[in-house]
Parts: structure tokens; C-alpha cells; sequence
């Protein structure tokens, strides 16, 4: 397999890393609308234990993928934990969606597409 191929895919496996972190930032706002007896029982609950584990599976498919990932690219695609988790946030904590938050989410989606042409800019 090329070099080319390899960074194409640990590309979308590192971008798949980045909503499993989203995932895990749903978990942890969840559990943090919730209300507890005791601060131990808030920090070791089972949405906080899976979240955080969750976040270290993420961590270490991220950490891995940037052996085929180009370093310059990593922060590009972390972007789109944005648009996962402000998508998630309106399905599941019924967050509401502004015309802002479309508005950051579509320049984002364009900084994305800019930085993917890459060399093929005419500029």
C-alpha cells in the first residue's frame, strides 16, 4: 500500500477517533446534569468511567493514526469534533442549533475543504 493510501486512511480512522472524544464529551455533560449524593458517587458513576475511558481509547487511536497522518493535518481534522459535538449536543442533550453556530460550523466545513486541496490551489 502507498504512502498516499495509508495517510488517506488514518485520516478517516483518525477523524473517527475524534467522534468517539465527541461521544465521550456527550457522556460527560450528561452526567454532569445530573445530581448526586456524594462528589465520590459524581466522579465514579458509569457515564463518567465509560467517558473518560472513551477519551483514552481516542487518545491512543490519535497518537497511533499520526504515524501516517502528516502532523499539519491532525489539528485540521480535531476540527471537526466541533460540528460532531454541536450535532450531538442538538440530538441528545436538545441543545438548541443558532444561526451562529450553523454559521461556524459552515466556516469550519470551508477551512476543512481549503486545507484538504492542499497543493492543488491555484494561489
Amino acid at each position: 500500500m502507498s504512502s498516499e493510501q495509508l495517510s488517506l486512511i488514518f485520516s478517516f480512522v483518525f477523524v473517527g477517533s475524534v467522534f468517539i472524544s465527541s461521544v465521550s464529551q456527550i457522556l460527560l455533560k450528561k452526567s454532569a446534569n445530573k445530581t448526586y449524593e456524594s462528589t465520590l458517587k459524581e466522579y465514579l458513576n458509569p457515564l463518567v468511567i465509560i467517558a473518560y475511558g472513551m477519551f483514552f481509547c481516542s487518545m491512543l487511536i490519535t497518537m497511533y493514526c499520526y504515524r501516517f497522518v502528516d502532523v499539519s493535518a491532525g489539528p485540521i481534522l480535531e476540527s471537526a469534533g466541533y460540528i460532531f459535538v454541536a450535532v450531538l449536543g442538538a440530538v441528545f442533550l436538545k441543545e438548541r442549533f443558532t444561526a451562529k453556530k450553523l454559521i461556524g460550523m459552515l466556516v469550519l466545513l470551508a477551512g476543512i475543504a481549503l486545507f484538504s486541496l492542499g497543493g492543488y490551489l491555484p494561489f
